[in-house]
């Protein structure tokens, strides 16, 4: 990453989400705050999905060193693949559900607190693992198979609808007991009728693969619950393995759900994913912690 001469401030572009669960205005403010406190230059706040994710160039003609993004795994997707190939540094903050990017470059921290490690330091970047696949990058997994329909239940319950809830949870049950599985194609991968969910994980040694099952309805409810808040590993699941490259498949040929860092996608009967680097810096706090 390049950086701002030592007597001048860095530059700072903020994007932030007001769809996204911690952005409200106050939080917003708070955390302009901050990044004035910790002796950076707030340029420019870009309320996304409004105004356009910023690219390469655009960032480049301002001046930009950091592009700091505020909001869910969703927003801070797109903003980072838009920001592919850029020679400055982007700075993921929580500010949304779950924040797995976030906690992967900072630990468990809030916004505030992640941007005050830099005062007066160099921050420290990385490339880390993402998947690649037809359908762009996963910066923190992806899901896939009927279990993807819990996405629309969270998305219900996000919008405080009672009755939309009901409904969706209903439907949910039914296409998770009910919907076309999806199976892992790779040698000695799990079950060969395949799973509910499966889930792809970047880590550094692979992709990282789970399926994830139910034997009754009780036990898709219970899971459905774990798929709302995207805590997998309390559902009951096979490991299966780690991987450069998977290739998933829906056994009935029909299209297969499918989430990846938790927006939905148009699946098709086969899918791919590999394991790649992120083409940009992301800047990461967790050596600063303390």
């Amino acid at each position: 990453m390049e950086q701002a001469s030592s007597d001048t401030a860095a530059k700072v572009w903020l994007v932030c989400n007001p769809a996204s669960g911690s952005n409200d205005e106050a939080a917003v403010e708070a955390l302009a705050s901050a990044i004035a406190d910790a002796g950076l230059d707030l340029a420019r706040v870009v309320r996304f999905p409004d105004d356009a994710a910023p690219k390469p160039a655009d960032l480049d003609a301002a001046g930009v060193d950091i592009l700091a993004v505020f909001g869910g795994d969703g927003t801070t997707h797109s903003i980072v693949a838009a920001a592919y190939g850029w020679r400055g540094a982007v700075l993921v903050l929580p500010g949304g559900t779950m924040n797995l990017l976030a906690k992967r470059m900072h630990g468990d921290a809030p916004a505030p607190d992640i941007v005050a490690r830099l005062r007066g330091k160099k921050p420290s970047t990385t490339r880390p693992n993402v998947i690649r696949s037809r359908h762009g990058i996963g910066l923190t997994g992806a899901l896939a198979g009927p279990g993807t329909v819990w996405n629309e239940v969270r998305e219900a319950m996000r919008s405080a609808n009672v009755l939309d809830f009901i409904a969706t949870a209903r439907e949910a049950i039914a296409e998770s007991a009910n919907g076309p599985r999806v199976v892992c194609a790779e040698v000695d991968c799990g079950r060969e009728d395949g799973y509910a969910a499966i889930t792809v994980v970047p880590r550094e040694d692979g992709l990282k693969a789970n399926g994830y099952y139910a034997e009754s309805l009780a036990d898709y409810a219970g899971q459905g619950i774990a798929l709302l808040n995207r805590d997998f590993r309390n559902g009951p699941h096979d490991e299966l393995g780690r991987h450069e490259r998977l290739r998933l498949l829906s056994p009935t040929g029909e299209p297969m759900g499918l989430l990846i860092d938790g927006e939905p996608f148009d699946g098709a009967a086969e899918e791919i994913f590999e394991l790649g680097a992120c083409e940009v810096d992301l800047v990461t706090t967790k050596e600063l912690d303390g």
